[in-house]
């Protein structure tokens, strides 16, 4: 063990001097680093939202009723040794005083209790603008906090008066950041928060008030939050709490979700595909690393050295370099994933907590991987070299290796891909396309070098162009080494280019410029003419308009339904609750009719949004009631359509294709459109004169034209509710822009790994080419003629490749694009062109680089060493 210790040693030390190991070296590099830098990051976005989950809620645990509690829940709570504090909140509408102008807003009410929040903390300033400051208190007796866009709307700032029902409250703070505010529709509206006290002064909560309470409660011990969970639950499950239930972290507004679910999905493929290419990269590395120490093993053998102490000395300079390849690719990884932290400041907090030791111990195991599945195989064959081959050089020659060991060493690395993957659909797609896609290659190119002697006729063929032929065919196996690993490396290169750019491109299409950024509501029918007036007047030409009504299901197929007939919470609030229900002839052009078939005016029929259909248990053909504000309409499902819901246009769940629903339907109408730039022209409905654009209003921002447009909607129809999505919107596009650079900062790993690929491929026959150029140069061949052979050969694989590569790229892409990230593919038929001169050009690169020495070298030193 001690001599195989030190011939390792030595060995390790020669190799590394002449630089024999770099390439394997920097494929493990890349592969862990990838992986890791990815894998950081995602431990720790998962521990913070962990450890902020809490603050996100308001608490350990909440629970939300649409009624006051019952008051033995918190007396039980209390009783646990828990803090409970109970707030509540509903939508209603702020007014400025008629010496400020008297505007109104829609706001979402909030009261609170002592004690509140009991976890985080609200973000607050003293003025619009002003420095921010973290404070666990509540508003006192007589004071309101709100959010600076209501100031805005309305003129007013700190320490103006704000009416609210009968009551007028002074605005003392303004609020930036409340920590469980949640999500929802009503999220939307700008906030007020009052203390629980002032309520009653208000006149605003009355019997019918639809109001949503939220009783938190917290405690050190997890225990006791776990136990009055576990109680609470029960009694929900019993049926004692009816329209409560326990809440949970929401996962977020619909747009938000989907953008970074995809988003980790495109950072979960470019890791894989780096570690995929790097693969390939260390297993042609290996191979040119094993034919290059033939001689030397010989050498070894003649002067007494055993087969187990050689076998054993390669696989202890393979370990150590291992190691070193991964420890040094998760210190690269640990590094990289802060920059995922920093572009994406803001939509994640940079104090996220330390991350486990899991990432970096996958990393490291994940480099051991490569080197044992492809890298040890040929260089354990060195052990086997006969003594022989000393005189006798076309003996002990490199074998493929065993399909049992190369069986095992795959399986293992798949296995750590699809683990490494968090998706099994990606990980599948992504592992079984590249296996087949290799396959796929090495019969292509096989038959393409058996056609290629064919093709050209020596007798009028360029002189260089029949001796690159002669080459590529005199070493199929080479050829077909070298097309395949060429065309893997540019697969993933294709099909990262191809799926960012229609990634991105349906990120941005989620939120155009020229997305709505106002909801309008409860728009009356005596209204609507007027209304879209007033809007085309102010040069808004486009806009969602849909009738809407509420409806609650009450029967499938004449079976009554309950939320006791469903086991998921979704399910069951669905049915607990009245739909948003509309009609139109036409299906809205932002959605897509699955199946079925919108007929225009078919009484009876209703089209179903697909997710409903799912969560539901619906199909096609199934009849639904709904008791529509006592009025009992039937329909069968005659459609079903794909909903965007992060598309910010008017959507809905149940639509009638119908231009007019009965009389008896008492309906409103909602509206999604862009406000102007400008404001509108003057209305004599206002009330008083609008601030010019580009003025500055009461609280010392320049007002705009939007602004005065809103005033005078609000003006000219005071009993509409008009929801401004502005900060929503630009929120969005604030994340899409740092998802798409963290996207990108990862790519360049990719594109690294498969520029370490096409270089291994061009260089593995480096020698062979050498000796073929010797010879050819001892002829009297000319350097001029060599080079256009070389650089004929290098475009003529690197063309086959680049075509290869690129239509399978875009099979895998299409699949990729509609069963992972669910966006449509737009293939274009530029793409194998674009694939094939791409290769061309990346394999004359990479072939000037490695190769360019080969013309250089001496003819008598190169056929010397050959003859050795």
């Amino acid at each position: 063990m001690t001599a195989s210790l030190r011939l390792g040693g030595r060995m390790l030390w020669r190799d590394l001097r002449a630089g024999e190991l770099r390439l394997i070296v920097v494929a493990v590099l890349l592969a862990v680093a990838a992986l890791t830098a990815v894998g950081f990051f995602a431990d720790r976005l998962k521990g913070g939202l962990q450890r902020d989950a809490r603050q996100l809620l308001g608490g350990d645990a909440v629970l939300r009723t649409d009624n006051p509690p019952p008051p033995e829940i918190l007396e039980r709570a209390r009783a646990q040794g828990l803090q409970a504090t109970l707030s509540y909140d509903f939508p209603t509408m702020a007014r400025a005083p008629d010496d400020k102008g008297g505007d109104s807003r829609l706001v979402a009410f909030k009261a609170v209790d002592a004690g509140y929040p009991l976890r985080g903390s609200l973000q607050l300033a003293d003025e619009v603008g002003g420095p921010t400051r973290a404070v666990r208190e509540i508003p006192a007796p007589g004071q309101v906090w709100a959010d600076a866009p209501l100031l805005d709307a309305l003129g007013l700032q700190v320490g103006d008066a704000l009416l609210l029902g009968d009551a007028a409250l002074t605005i003392a703070r303004v609020i930036v950041i409340e920590p469980d505010r949640g999500s929802g529709f009503m999220s939307f509206a700008p906030r007020v928060m009052v203390n629980v006290a002032d309520v009653p002064r208000t006149g605003l909560v009355q019997p019918a008030s639809r109001i949503r309470y939220r009783l938190a409660v917290a405690s050190d011990d997890a225990a006791a939050v776990q136990r009055f969970s576990e109680q609470t639950q029960a009694a929900l499950d019993a049926g004692q709490l009816r329209g409560a239930r326990l809440e949970s972290l929401e996962s977020g507004r619909p747009e938000m979700q989907q953008t970074l679910g995809r988003a980790e999905k495109f950072l979960n493929l470019v890791a894989l595909l780096a570690a995929l290419l790097s693969a390939v990269a260390v297993a042609l590395a290996a191979r040119g690393f094993a034919a290059s120490h033939l001689d030397d093993c010989a050498m070894l053998r003649v002067l007494g050295q055993s087969q187990r102490r050689i076998a054993a000395a390669y696989a202890l300079e393979f370990g150590v370099v291992g190691v070193a390849a991964s420890v040094l690719g998760v210190a690269i990884g640990w590094g990289v994933h802060h920059g995922f932290v920093l572009l994406l400041a803001g939509l994640v907090q940079s104090s996220l907590p330390a991350p486990s030791l899991w990432p970096a111990a996958f990393g490291i195991g994940m480099g051991l991987t490569l080197l044992l599945a492809f890298g040890l195989p040929p260089v354990l064959q060195l052990a086997k070299v006969p003594p022989l081959r000393v005189i006798r050089r076309n003996v002990g020659g490199l074998k493929p290796a065993s399909a049992a060991v190369l069986g095992v060493g795959v399986l293992g690395f798949a296995a750590l891909l699809l683990a490494a993957s968090s998706d099994l659909t990606l990980g599948l797609i992504a592992v079984g396309g590249f296996a087949g896609a290799v396959l796929l290659f090495a019969a292509l190119a096989w038959v393409a070098v058996k056609l290629l002697r064919r093709a050209v006729n020596e007798s009028t063929a360029p002189r260089w162009l029949v001796l690159a032929t002669r080459q590529i065919s005199a070493r199929p196996v080479y050829a077909v080494v070298q097309v395949s690993s060429l065309a893997v490396g540019l697969l993933a290169l294709v099909l990262l280019v191809l799926l960012r750019t229609d990634l991105v491109s349906s990120w941005r299409q989620a939120t155009p410029p020229d997305a709505p950024n106002r909801f309008v509501l409860n728009v009356m029918p005596d209204q609507e003419q007027a209304f879209q007036q007033a809007l085309r007047d102010a040069g808004v030409q486009t806009f969602d308009w849909y009738p809407m009504f509420r409806g609650r299901l009450v029967a499938i197929n004449d079976k009554p339904v309950s939320p006791d007939d469903y086991t998921e919470e979704r399910a069951k609030r669905l049915v607990d609750r009245e739909f948003n229900l509309s009609n139109a002839a036409e299906a809205p052009a932002h959605n897509r009719v699955l199946s079925g078939a919108w007929t225009a005016g078919e009484a009876g029929a209703v089209s179903v949004e697909d997710g409903l259909m799912a969560e539901l248990g619906l199909k096609l053909g199934d009849r639904l009631r709904f008791d529509i504000g006592g009025v009992q309409s039937e329909a069968r499902i005659t459609s079903t359509r794909e909903v965007d819901w992060g598309s910010l246009h008017a959507n809905f769940f149940v639509m009638y294709p119908l231009a007019q629903m009965p009389a008896e339907v008492p309906v409103t109408y909602l509206g999604a459109f862009r406000a102007p730039e400008a404001g509108p022209p003057r209305s004599p409905a206002a009330r008083a004169p609008l601030p010019p654009e580009g003025a500055l209003s009461l609280s010392g921002r320049p007002s705009d034209g939007r602004a005065g447009f809103d005033n005078a909607l609000v003006h000219q129809f005071p009993n509409i509710t008009l929801v401004d999505m502005s900060a929503t919107i630009a929120q969005v596009q604030r994340v899409l822009d740092q998802v798409i650079r963290a996207v990108e900062f990862l790519f360049g790993f990719t594109l690294a790994a498969g520029l370490v690929v096409l270089f291994a491929a061009v260089t593995a026959t480096r020698e062979e080419r050498a000796k073929e150029f010797a010879v050819m140069r001892a002829v009297g061949a000319r350097a001029a003629l060599l080079r256009q052979v070389q650089r004929a050969e290098l475009a003529g694989v690197g063309l086959l490749a680049g075509l290869l590569a690129s239509l399978v790229a875009s099979v895998i892409g299409w699949g990729l694009a509609r069963y992972v990230f669910q966006f449509t593919w737009t293939g274009s038929l530029w793409v194998p062109l674009g694939g094939a001169l791409a290769g061309a050009a990346l394999a004359l690169m990479a072939g000037w680089w490695g190769l360019r020495e080969v013309l250089r070298r001496p003819v008598v030193a190169t056929l010397r060493q050959a003859a050795q």
